[in-house]
């Protein structure tokens, strides 16, 4: 009789156990799952309509005041040179503040953002960075005297990275 007991409260235990386990898996991966239907990264329009609070952005159409410079085609994704430059004085009205580098389809916008101070020699930078896939690159600059320019690139990339 103690046996049939010791075997009926073991597999009620296991039992127990089981649907615990079970329970929790649920209720972790539920709320994962919700997050990954509900997309709240905005596009890119409307980030750099955020970004420029309605004040309107110059285009940088040949005069090379925001240099974006980024090879057009690229072999993989994983690590692709990037270079952002200003030409500017850096002094007085002539002085960037801050640079917004975004992309257009990596699972987060903002690949950098940088703010420069009133000893900053110049506005500049290089770095590598990951790309999902082919995408448009935006480099958003604003500069002391107020106004804000916007320069673009686009990037082919054959051999995708970050993707999850």
């Amino acid at each position: 009789m103690n046996r049939m007991r010791s075997r009926l409260t073991l597999a009620s235990h296991d039992r127990r156990r089981a649907v615990a386990a079970a329970g929790l898996c649920l209720l972790a991966t539920h709320p994962l799952r919700a997050l990954a239907q509900l997309d709240t990264t905005p596009t890119l329009q409307a980030r750099i309509a955020t970004w420029s609070a309605g004040k309107p952005l110059s285009l940088d159409d040949g005069r090379q005041r925001v240099v974006l410079d980024v090879p057009a085609l690229v072999e993989n994704g994983n690590a692709v040179p990037l270079t952002v430059r200003v030409n500017s004085a850096m002094r007085g009205a002539d002085r960037v503040l801050e640079i917004l580098l975004l992309n257009e389809l990596n699972p987060q916008r903002e690949l950098a953002w940088l703010r420069f101070g009133a000893l900053s020699p110049r506005a500049e930078l290089s770095t590598r960075v990951r790309l999902a896939t082919s995408q448009r690159l935006v480099a958003l600059v604003r500069m002391a005297d107020g106004s804000q320019w916007l320069a673009g690139a686009d990037v082919v990339v054959t051999l995708a990275a970050c993707v999850e």
